[in-house]
């Protein structure tokens, strides 16, 4: 098997049954199989995707175990040489599987890459290729100056905003929502670390994947659509509290030790500040 495709249902039903006609629409040489973890979906979700596309490899999950986890289950039972996670709202192009497998196939230093990302509106999905959120990067776009110089390359180091999005390069970090990774990296650095419940694991993995040698390569000859947060700006205070832990583990796990006790108390207290104002944010939409 070529490839091991890795897609999480929660609820997504309709989203899902799309993303999964156009995998199955694609237009590839490789071959391919599909792995759909239910976390415990409370709609049709199962038995919908179970009568229309039979072929998908299932694991129904009791309660909802998280991105990390989930997707771990389904890269455990994977026989593909890549693994892509695929996020349950987003459409690929017929040419994309093709064309991302035949660019990994070209370049054995890569490790994981991504393509170019596009919103329903047709704007760039900006998480697609970012720098890693050091303290500094986290600064300048925690607190807008990147938005207020998005060309200048000290301030935009984490979402790359002065860089070209319709030309190929090595970056840091992907997004989990589209990220092919080669199962050569996967078997040196580990898989997906289920300490973080949701977000933030792909950027840990990330790290993991360039620090042991390998390159992350944003590639835009192709496309997916994202249908990112298309639901609702209110946000459930799980959702709220798991963005703002990932980037405590993230910190805590990889810079700590680089920086001196100050510098930690500040962004730990940088985050705790962030997650008041989200929350004060979240409850006044609510409000409304």
């Amino acid at each position: 098997m070529d490839l091991s495709i890795i897609i999480l249902n929660y609820n997504t039903c309709e989203l899902t049954l799309n993303a999964l006609e156009s995998v199955y629409g694609s237009n590839t040489g490789f071959k391919y199989e599909v792995i759909l973890i239910d976390n415990a979906s409370s709609d049709s979700s199962v038995e919908r995707i179970r009568g229309k596309f039979p072929q998908v490899r299932m694991i129904e999950n009791k309660k909802n175990v998280g991105f990390s986890r989930a997707n771990n289950q389904g890269m455990r039972i994977a026989t593909g040489k890549y693994i892509l996670l695929l996020n349950s709202d987003t459409i690929v192009q017929p040419d994309t599987f093709d064309i991302m497998l035949q660019f990994m196939e070209e370049h054995l230093e890569i490790g994981a890459s991504g393509c170019k990302i596009i919103l329903p509106d047709g704007s760039l999905d900006k998480a697609c290729r970012r720098g890693f959120p050091t303290p500094s990067a986290s600064f300048y776009y925690a607190f807008g100056i990147s938005k207020l110089f998005p060309r200048v390359p000290r301030f935009n180091q984490y979402q790359l905003g002065y860089l070209n999005p319709d030309e190929e390069y090595p970056v840091d970090c992907l997004v989990g929502a589209f990220m092919l990774v080669r199962r050569q990296a996967i078997e040196e650095v580990g898989m997906l670390d289920e300490e973080f419940f949701m977000y933030g694991e792909d950027v840990d993995w990330c790290y993991r994947i360039k620090q042991a040698g390998w390159q992350n390569y944003y590639y835009p000859k192709t496309h997916i659509i994202h249908y990112k947060g298309a639901s609702s700006r209110k946000k459930p205070w799980k959702i709220i509290y798991e963005f703002h832990r990932a980037m405590y583990l993230f910190h805590r796990k990889h810079y700590r030790t680089k920086y001196s006790l100050p510098t930690n108390i500040m962004i730990y207290g940088g985050i705790g500040f962030k997650l008041a104002l989200a929350v004060l944010k979240n409850g006044l939409a609510k409000a409304r």
